[in-house]
């Protein structure tokens, strides 16, 4: 027989290492060389239960202090020693999945540290997407969405079976959904689970199955469902619909619809945040003289006074004629700018009046504020 490895060395730490760098390397080990990862590895197995054997020792001060001093000899039941007289090599189980349950917090597939697959589960979450107009993105609207989703049966009620009958408790694992198995190591017994073969972990067997949904208690179908889209809603959010999605399993609750909002372009409008941008058009005569004009928003056309003297470009704000704040009170503003428009196409009558009017202004610098600035940056480089 080979001479049995270090247990420091088997657990890869230092002599001097603390309870929790034991425990620590323990916990990294085991689940590395654990028969349910490594299956027909016997390698692996025989590692396992190396790992498992010296942190047996090394986790008890006792046996710990025994090994420190005599070796393996000191936690040997043969050699006369008193800490090995506590290991009995049979009296006690480890069940694997209570192991993995505490130092990993239910490692799938080690039988009862994770969820039982006959519990009740949450049914799935439905995404969907959905296009509105800039004006119903604006103010909220009501929309009816079909959506594909799968539900109970209604013929059996989700039980999948046949009307008059019930399903039966598996009589293999009586109704956990789970078999355990137990494997004897010298360490004890060492109690692994794994999802009962018979019902597929469903804890029930259906000996006369439901024919509307083939056995499943469940069906795929189309429903209608009215959304509240909220106002001031932007591109790219998405609200929920609680309850809406797949049905779940075992008496869980249903999944939840989630609708994604996509906003179609506006012909005129443009949206930042809860600001609407518009442009204008204005005639020369409208900016040199000031006038009255009607301006689009939202809510229809309201008159706006735009004053003497304005420049292409420039942008004036109404006070709240924007985008209503989602889920909140008060709106946004209007951004209007005003961009004059260059005649094209003139007369000759009409080309000798701007003539006229333009020599009956004099030094453009008189009359341009922007005129007057462009020639002084000229004077001040030029000189």
């Amino acid at each position: 027989m080979a001479a049995k490895r270090d247990f420091y060395e088997v657990l890869e730490v230092d002599k001097g290492a603390s309870e929790e760098d034991i425990k620590k390397a323990y916990r990294r080990l085991a689940k590395k060389y654990h028969p349910d990862v490594n299956k027909d590895d016997h390698k692996a197995e025989d590692k396992f239960k190396e790992v498992n054997e010296a942190y047996e020792v090394l986790s008890d001060k006792q046996k710990k202090s025994n090994y420190d001093q005599f070796g393996h000899a000191g936690v040997d039941p043969n050699a006369g020693f008193g800490g090995g007289g506590h290991y009995s090599g049979g009296g006690f189980e480890f069940d694997m999945g209570d192991i993995f349950e505490s130092f990993f917090g239910g490692f799938g597939g080690f039988g009862g540290g994770g969820r039982r697959s006959n519990a009740p589960k949450k049914g799935n979450d439905l995404r969907y997407s959905i296009d509105i107009s800039f004006t119903e993105a604006a103010f909220g609207v009501e929309r009816d969405v079909t959506v594909s989703h799968i539900e109970n049966c209604a013929t059996c009620g989700g039980s999948g079976a046949k009307a008059g009958t019930s399903p039966a408790t598996c009589g293999t694992c009586r109704g956990s959904g789970q078999v355990k198995a137990t494997q004897r190591t010298p360490l004890g017994n060492f109690v692994t689970s794994r999802t009962c073969e018979t019902c597929r972990g469903e804890g029930t067997v259906i000996s006369d199955p439901c024919a509307s949904c083939a056995g499943r208690g469940k069906v795929k179908t189309n429903k209608k469902i009215n959304v509240r889209i909220p106002s001031g809603i932007d591109s790219g959010q998405t609200i929920s619909v609680r309850g809406e999605g797949d049905s779940g399993t075992k008496g869980g609750p249903n999944g939840d619809l989630y609708i994604t909002v996509r906003i179609k372009p506006h012909p005129i409008f443009k949206r930042d945040g809860n600001s609407v941008l518009c442009d204008v058009p204005i005639t020369f005569v409208q900016a040199a003289l000031g006038c009255d004009i009607e301006v689009p928003t939202i809510d229809g056309k309201i008159k706006y006074h735009i004053p003497e003297g304005t420049q292409t470009d420039t942008t004036f704000r109404m006070k709240g004629k924007g985008i209503p704040h989602l889920n909140g009170y008060g709106r946004g503003d209007q951004l209007v700018r005003v961009t004059v428009e260059t005649p094209k196409k003139l007369t000759q009558k009409q080309k000798d009046i701007l003539k006229q009017f333009d020599e009956s202004l004099g030094n453009p610098q008189n009359y341009h504020q922007k005129s007057k600035s462009f020639f002084e940056k000229i004077k001040d480089v030029l000189g």
